[in-house]
């Protein structure tokens, strides 16, 4: 689980150049990137939401 976190600020980093890019530079390309890794950002970041859900349920669980 802690591991998905990890990949996920290391993806967010892997964003920082095209945020330069975009923002000081005045790249729109690297608006487009930008926009389309922020977009694969909430995916991941649903799927560890998810992760966390189905944990949580399954602490809950008086079965367990």
């Amino acid at each position: 689980m802690a591991e998905k976190y990890y990949q996920l600020i290391e993806f967010l980093k892997s964003l920082e150049p095209d945020v330069v890019k975009f923002y000081e530079k005045g790249q729109a390309a690297a608006g487009t990137r930008l926009r389309k890794g922020l977009s694969d950002l909430k995916k991941k970041s649903q799927d560890i939401r998810n992760d966390i859900q189905a944990l949580k349920a399954e602490r809950k669980s008086p079965n367990k």
